[in-house]
């Protein structure tokens, strides 16, 4: 062999080092979970698909010390009235589909009726972030999963949509996505394909602010806190007057408390 054709060959097994280096610095990022990736992956032209984050956006990790959650009055509520779930429509940009049936719902509101005097109390409901939910049990990829401070959520680049979670729900808090979504929230990933519920408003909690609902609430009958500190609101109301869990027979411990039921 020439010396050109040594010289010729040497630059070429350079060449394809270094492009197979950046390859495998490229499978590193996009494998590794870094920042820019629990950032974004490509849904279409212009649309990013980003993961609810597992952790707080400053990387400081959700503590178990913490538990989220909300204590709902009754009482309080208007029968008129759904502002609480204007707002989380209005923050997830939650659109219909002339399709009641099917179209999201990640709060709505109910009607209790008491079989025996007829009373009837009117109550917002959404996930009830379990301690014990049934929805991450079911799962059989771990889409589903709770965060260490009790918030409940769905990673729409592992579910696969089987629906198992919407089945296992006591609350049918959870919907199907049919339709392709577009005007995405960043901070509020959704998928056609995926099932998706109350978030908590997990990206206003980690920067320090209250849920949606509860800050739209004209009669502040939605009090968000940390029912593990006992100086909280949450937990010295919870701890002055009597709280109910909806199907508590179930023990599945739930984040989400009602007053007046």
């Amino acid at each position: 062999m020439s010396n050109e054709q040594q010289t010729h060959s040497k630059n070429k097994t350079q060449d394809n080092t270094q492009d197979n280096n950046k390859i495998d610095n490229y499978r590193r990022k996009l494998l590794g979970g870094s920042a820019a990736l629990a950032g974004a992956a490509a849904l279409g032209p212009g649309v990013f698909f980003t993961s609810i984050a597992r952790a707080k956006p400053d990387a400081e990790p959700a503590s178990s010390e913490v538990r989220w959650g909300f204590l709902i009055d009754t009482n309080k509520c208007v029968d008129n009235c759904d502002k609480c779930v204007t707002a989380c429509n209005d923050e997830f940009n939650l659109t219909g589909f002339g399709r009641p049936e099917t179209d999201a719902q990640w709060i709505r509101t109910v009607t209790l009726r008491d079989k025996k005097t007829g009373h009837t109390t009117k109550l917002p409901l959404m996930c009830q972030h379990c301690a014990h939910p049934p929805c991450v049990d079911v799962c059989p990829t771990g889409a589903s999963f709770k965060r260490p401070d009790g918030i409940v959520l769905v990673d729409k680049h592992t579910c696969i949509g089987c629906r198992y979670c919407m089945i296992a729900c006591p609350y049918k808090a959870r919907s199907f996505v049919h339709e392709t979504i577009e005007n995405q929230k960043e901070y509020g990933p959704r998928g056609k394909g995926t099932v998706e519920s109350c978030t908590l408003c997990v990206h206003r909690v980690d920067k320090g602010e209250i849920p949606a609902c509860a800050e739209a609430c004209p009669e502040k009958a939605i009090l968000f806190g940390n029912m593990n500190d006992a100086n909280s609101d949450i937990a010295r109301r919870m701890a002055s007057t009597a709280s109910t869990e909806i199907r508590g027979d179930l023990r599945l411990d739930l984040g989400v408390r009602y007053q007046g039921i």
